[in-house]
C-alpha cells in the first residue's frame, strides 16, 4: 500500500527522459516515476532548479577580482 508521496527531485535517464523522485510521507521510501505529458512543465523546471538555490559552497568565490 502506498501513502501520500511528495516530489523531491528530478533526474534524467537514458535518452533524455525526465524522471521524478518521490518520497512517501508515511514511511520515507523513495520511488522513481516517469514524467507524464500532463505534468506541469513549469513545476518540473522549478523542482530541477531547486539545488541551484542552495549551493553547497559560497557563490562569492566565483566573483572575480574586478
Amino acid at each position: 500500500m502506498f501513502g501520500r508521496r511528495e516530489p523531491i527531485a528530478v533526474t534524467v535517464r537514458g535518452k533524455g527522459s525526465w524522471v521524478l523522485i518521490h518520497r512517501c510521507l508515511s514511511c520515507g521510501r523513495m520511488r522513481l516515476n516517469r514524467t507524464a505529458g500532463d505534468d506541469n512543465p513549469f513545476l518540473l523546471l522549478r523542482l530541477a532548479a531547486l539545488p541551484l538555490t542552495m549551493p553547497p559552497f559560497p557563490l562569492q568565490q566565483f566573483q572575480g577580482d574586478e
